[in-house]
């Protein structure tokens, strides 16, 4: 696994999307923090309906959803955790770096 960040575009794509939700948030401050940190749930809600959905376990509506939308659900997920992270600290990218690194060290690459 390479050490270095995820790939470059992905960093100059969320600090866009940073900025472009900072000039066009309806709420600021602590409160519109706490809301971009909840919208985590919301993204996290929309992967569940399409499992959901994609596997036909809700009798009445059948099969909505295809793996394709869960596909594309949990890589919103992944955005808007980013974007919250981003949200709090400035220093995103090494804060998640580290965290990643910390991750995989206690996981496969520790034995056994």
């Amino acid at each position: 696994m390479n050490e270095q960040s995820p790939a470059p575009e992905l960093w100059s794509t969320i600090d866009a999307l940073s900025e472009w939700l900072d000039t066009n948030r309806p709420v600021e401050g602590r409160e519109g923090l706490l809301l971009r940190i909840l919208k985590l749930s919301e993204e996290v809600g929309e992967v569940s309906e399409a499992v959901i959905g994609a596997t036909g376990q809700n009798p009445r509506k059948g099969v909505t959803h295809s793996w394709e939308d869960v596909e594309a659900e949990l890589c919103d997920v992944v955005i808007t955790a980013l974007m919250a992270l981003r949200t709090l600290t400035p220093e995103a990218r090494e804060v998640f770096r580290g965290h990643l690194a910390r991750v995989r060290e206690r996981s496969v690459a520790s034995p056994g």
